[in-house]
């Protein structure tokens, strides 16, 4: 169920892109460590933006490449003569193009995809391109995206993404993946002597089989599947190792393709039992990259972080960088040279803007200044306490001046649950907005959250909706000592996993006066047989609802709908996948029952959690009536 990290702030869904704030998107490093590509400009990178080149050392502007008026730009990776590879797409087009760009900045078109296409990897010799391609796609790749109208017969029929390989001397229009066309191909990595690639996928619908992925290699030529491991957790980043001998991955408990955190695991290419490398550490792994000089990842521990080495069989070594950010712009959270000496990635705070880090990995250093003039437009803090066994961590967001009395506060839970809320610059506009009139915004990471390591992250099993909710209580006892909040005017809001927790606190207290819950799960039981990614719940419960069907009543917020109180605002897209709009209109029936006031807002072709801009910016308007109407004084 997917997370919303994090800015979601006063919204509980995804902003439109920031007004002026210089954005830095899908930042590489060239394999020596000189050059930086990132897809950049003011007002943010929703449509088209241009490709910059700079150099690493002080972020000077070397160049720009836009061949294309209308596209958006991703994937960007260097070759290992220097040249860089992209996806370029229309918005809504049938079609993509992977576009190669030399040294100088020249262009052309390798490939005409007709679909969808991503993730460009060039091969160990420079000779050919890897690509994963989704051929007549019927929707966005990704649970997220809107889905398919449910019409004429139901069936399990489904869009696969699959590797393609095309050599750098040439131009076609002709795609032929070599991967079988009833396998979904979710990450991959060339194997060094570049005969075959090491995967994570699955056969069937790629929406749903995420969490039941596979680690396999492919043969460059012949596209035959040899399983690796069949690993006991969710799996991200594969990297195999510089000899060829062994892959590296991230492994842990993950609710969502894309929320990354785990422990790093290790098995060998040629197949057997993977080994946790990382075991017992209170920390979560949220990228992984394997250079010449070795592991590299990046971390989350606690409210910082890391960027570090990985030694398997070691201690970990104390991390090269350090801070309470958030990091990444790319493909993972930071991009590292060849040798692993090197690395670049984004790094922000809500009080500091995005700039573009890079350097030796003892000493990076901010090397971009074009948002030197933004100022912090509100106040944050990291917040800690204790809750039941656990060390639980969240950020406080206020008015940048602080208020002269006691303020309201909004409680943000982050979706998920295997998720964190990290931060993310705020300027004044739809991120603001609260603040502005005065109110706390709280962010908290109970128990099910990345960044105490894996038992915290597994925490929550069969328990969804109890210790987290403790947790995030507890929480707001914290933020209560550290500012001057209202207890008497506290909301609450969330989408998709927080969107649940907002309808589930409605029956388990009155402490909250209103509530925004957006995608949220209101019965378990209905949910598990009408949503599109039913396989995510099984790491969670054990069992399917058809087996197992008490665990999901005992945490189904309309089977202790008698003890709802609290004014209730809902939205839901009309196409979600991941949670279906039937779960809303459950709930809102069932508060309307109940003589609670309830509004439930339906947006036609939307998926999970409202994103378009127009759709987002009236739920935040709604969200932001509501808060007012029951919270001012």
């Amino acid at each position: 169920m997917r997370h919303r990290l994090l800015l979601a702030l006063a919204l509980s869904t995804a902003a439109p892109a920031l007004a002026q704030v210089h954005q830095y998107g899908g930042l590489a490093i060239s394999a020596g460590g000189d050059r930086l590509a990132t897809i950049e400009g003011p007002g943010g990178l929703r449509g088209h933006a241009a490709i910059t080149i700079r150099r690493a050392s002080d972020g000077a502007v070397q160049r720009q490449i836009d061949p294309c008026a209308k596209c958006g730009y991703a994937g960007l990776i260097f070759g290992p003569a220097g040249e860089l590879a992209f996806v370029a797409r229309e918005p809504g087009a049938a079609t993509a193009q992977l576009i190669v760009a030399d040294a100088n900045g020249a262009t052309h078109t390798l490939a005409t995809i007709p679909g969808l296409a991503s993730t460009p990897r060039f091969s160990p010799d420079g000779k050919r391109i890897a690509l994963l391609v989704t051929l007549g796609a019927a929707k966005e790749t990704g649970a997220t995206q809107a889905g398919v109208r449910q019409i004429g017969e139901i069936g399990e029929k489904s869009d696969e993404q699959r590797l393609a390989v095309f050599p750098v001397a040439g131009a076609t229009t002709v795609v032929t993946p070599i991967s079988p066309a009833d396998r979904f191909v979710y990450e991959y990595d060339w194997l060094p002597d570049g005969t075959g690639f090491v995967v994570t996928s699955a056969p069937g619908n790629g929406d749903n089989n995420w969490w039941v992925a596979t680690l396999d290699a492919v043969d460059a030529t012949t596209g035959a599947v040899r399983n690796i491991t069949r690993p006991a957790t969710q799996l991200n980043f594969p990297r195999v190792s510089p000899d060829g001998r062994t892959v590296a991955y991230i492994g842990g408990l993950m609710s969502d393709n894309g929320s990354v955190g785990g422990d790093i695991w290790t098995v060998p290419v040629t197949g057997g039992a993977p080994t946790d490398i990382t075991a017992g550490q209170p920390v979560t792994y949220l990228s992984l990259d394997w250079t010449a000089g070795g592991l590299r990842a990046v971390s989350l521990r606690d409210d910082r972080m890391e960027i570090g080495a990985i030694e398997p069989g070691r201690a970990p070594a104390r991390p090269y960088y350090s801070e309470a950010v958030s990091l990444g712009a790319g493909e993972g959270r930071a991009a590292f040279s060849a040798d692993g000496r090197s690395a670049a990635t984004v790094a922000q705070s809500f009080t500091v803007a995005p700039a573009i880090h890079a350097g030796p990995l003892a000493a990076l250093k901010p090397v971009t200044r074009d948002n030197a003039a933004a100022t912090p437009v509100v106040s944050a803090r990291s917040i800690t306490w204790k809750s039941d066994q656990y060390n639980a961590q969240g950020w406080l967001l206020g008015p940048a001046t602080p208020p002269a009395g006691k303020a309201p506060m909004i409680v943000n839970v982050h979706g998920g649950p295997s998720a964190a809320s990290t931060p993310r610059f705020v300027e004044h506009g739809p991120a603001s907005e609260l603040m502005d009139q005065g109110y706390y915004v709280f962010l908290p990471n109970p128990r099910g959250s990345y960044g105490q390591g894996e038992a915290f992250t597994a925490a929550n099993k069969r328990d969804f909706g109890g210790g987290d909710l403790r947790d995030v209580l507890a929480g707001v006892d914290a933020a209560e000592k550290a500012a001057p909040i209202d207890d008497a005017r506290l909301g609450l809001t969330g989408c998709s996993y927080g969107g649940f927790m907002a309808m589930w606190a409605n029956t388990q207290t009155n402490r909250f006066k209103a509530i925004v819950a957006g995608a949220g799960l209101s019965n378990w039981i209905s949910y598990y047989g009408t949503n599109g990614i039913d396989q995510w719940m099984i790491p969670f419960t054990g069992k399917s609802a058809y087996e197992d069907h008490k665990v999901y009543e005992d945490m189904s917020a309309v089977y202790h709908v008698a003890k709802a109180r609290t004014p209730t605002f809902i939205y839901v897209g009309e196409r979600d996948i991941e949670v279906p709009p039937t779960q809303s209109i459950e709930w809102w029936h069932a508060l309307r029952n109940q003589g609670v006031e309830a509004s439930l807002v339906i947006y036609p072709d939307a998926g999970h959690c409202v994103s378009r801009p127009d759709q987002a910016a009236d739920v935040r308007a709604r969200q932001l009536a509501w808060f007012n109407k029951y919270l001012a004084k």
